[in-house]
């Protein structure tokens, strides 16, 4: 159901007008209707909420050119996507749309418009000379704008306050805000706007889309894509293919059906993993040349269990993810050769390997063989514990920069802490593909830095 207070609501109709086009704009030779009614919707405060590829940031490009295109427009749009990578995107849907409605549209690229901040955008500029400004996630750089504002993918933003507190006066003077996002976590700014308007009243007076997966597919959405692809999948055989796809049930209900996932059980949060990822994997050439320190991780599986090792760089206070390595059914030698390779690199500092059962003649030759260097860890519940907090100390703190991974995300998210019924915490989860085997590694992988003198755990007082 879609909470619509305002007046302002136009009827989707199958034809739109442009007079200088030689024919009708046909909408819906482009458009499926929940797209249309998103850019029909015309409300000064306008949200959505919806599934992953459903096409609403392109038809969203659509409705940023018909706001700043026309003669006499007032207003500029503002478009702040999560990264760069998205705001080129978006600003490649607008550009799309300008040559389709055969507008005459300048590309200037990239403009620093703040040049005492360094703030910059992608910038697509029309006859009347207003544009349409595209930028990355920081907050600041809407403060004292004007004109129209879209905040796309707003759950994925790392400070969703700050960036709604300086977004939402930009459009004092007349323009629109709109909220684009797909969920991440209950306790998210986006899902409390989202539960203002369906459970207390919507005093701000949003107007409210939902776009499930199913939604779209109902639709038309499956056509679209075989008719782009050269696929041939039924409505029934995509459904099933997207759902098989995810990691688990929390990501398909999430990403694809509009329900956020449920943060009282987690014991990481999506806040803290999402503030402490970016773009840090490299390869092994990498490792070879550092001059930081190096850290590394290894949680120890055979046959049902993966292995992994982690490599983390040291730089100032916070650790980055360099270097992650899945092992699945390999034979010991194998497993021995990657540690090993990794264990002689010049810049690697210490090593925790877990010594549990199958990984305790791993660790006990990586010992021999290295040295001081090796650390052979023994689960224990204690252990554990000591572990879990430790890592999540240094995500609350932000003192890790994780690789933006669903796996990943999957392992350190489905860690819970259990309560035995002898009163002692003990810490289990499974995901998709592991027992979440990523989360241990990464712990480990803690661990060992936080041992030598002046690492985390003297930062954060451990």
């Amino acid at each position: 159901m879609n909470h619509k207070p305002n007046s302002d609501i136009m009827t989707p109709t199958p034809f739109r007008t442009f007079p200088h086009l030689s024919a009708p704009f046909r909408a819906s030779k482009y458009f499926l209707p929940y797209q249309d009614e998103w850019i029909a919707d015309r409300s000064r405060l306008k949200i959505i909420q919806k599934s992953r590829q459903a096409g609403i940031s392109y038809a969203d490009a659509y409705d940023s050119v018909i706001k700043a295109s026309p003669k006499g427009a007032l207003f500029d749009v503002w478009v702040s996507s999560r990264d760069e990578a998205q705001a080129k995107l978006y600003l490649e849907d607008c550009k799309h749309w300008a040559r389709v409605l055969q507008l005459v549209a300048d590309d200037l690229g990239e403009i620093v418009f703040d040049a005492a901040n360094n703030f910059s955008a992608y910038v697509l500029q029309f006859n009347n000379g207003r544009r349409i400004y595209c930028l990355s996630s920081n907050p600041n750089a809407l403060a004292g704008k004007r004109g129209h504002v879209k905040l796309d993918e707003f759950a994925l933003h790392h400070d969703q306050r700050l960036l709604y507190r300086v977004a939402k006066p930009v459009t004092t003077w007349g323009g629109t805000l709109s909220i684009i996002s797909t969920h991440r976590g209950a306790n998210s700014v986006f899902n409390q706007l989202i539960r203002d308007i369906t459970e207390n009243g919507n005093p701000m007076g949003w107007s409210l889309h939902t776009v499930p997966i199913r939604k779209a597919v109902e639709q038309g959405l499956v056509e679209r894509i075989n008719s782009k692809s050269g696929g041939h999948e039924s409505r029934e055989e995509f459904l099933e293919r997207i759902k098989t796809e995810c990691i688990d049930e929390e990501q398909w209900l999430q990403e694809y059906c509009c329900v956020p996932a449920d943060e009282s059980s987690a014991f990481i949060t999506f806040e803290m993993i999402h503030a402490c990822e970016t773009d840090c994997l490299r390869d092994y050439n990498y490792l070879l040349h550092r001059q930081n320190d190096l850290y590394l991780g290894m949680d120890t599986g055979r046959k049902h269990d993966l292995s992994v090792i982690d490599v983390g760089e040291k730089i100032g206070d916070v650790v980055w993810d360099r270097y992650r390595i899945i092992l699945k059914n390999k034979s010991f030698s194998e497993q021995e050769h990657e540690l090993y390779r990794l264990l002689a690199l010049p810049r690697m500092k210490r090593a925790c390997i877990d010594a549990t059962g199958l990984g305790m003649q791993l660790a006990e030759r990586a010992r021999q063989q290295f040295g001081w260097k090796v650390e052979p860890i023994t689960f224990t519940a204690a252990v554990k514990e000591e572990m879990a907090y430790r890592l999540r100390a240094a995500f609350e703190d932000k003192l890790l920069r994780i690789a933006s991974d669903l796996e990943l995300r999957a392992d350190l998210r489905g860690i819970k802490k259990e309560v035995t019924t002898s009163g002692h915490i003990r810490f289990a989860g499974e995901s998709e593909d592991s027992h979440c085997d990523r989360f241990w590694a990464l712990a480990l992988r803690l661990y060992a830095l936080s041992s030598n003198e002046g690492g985390i755990g003297a930062m954060v007082g451990w």
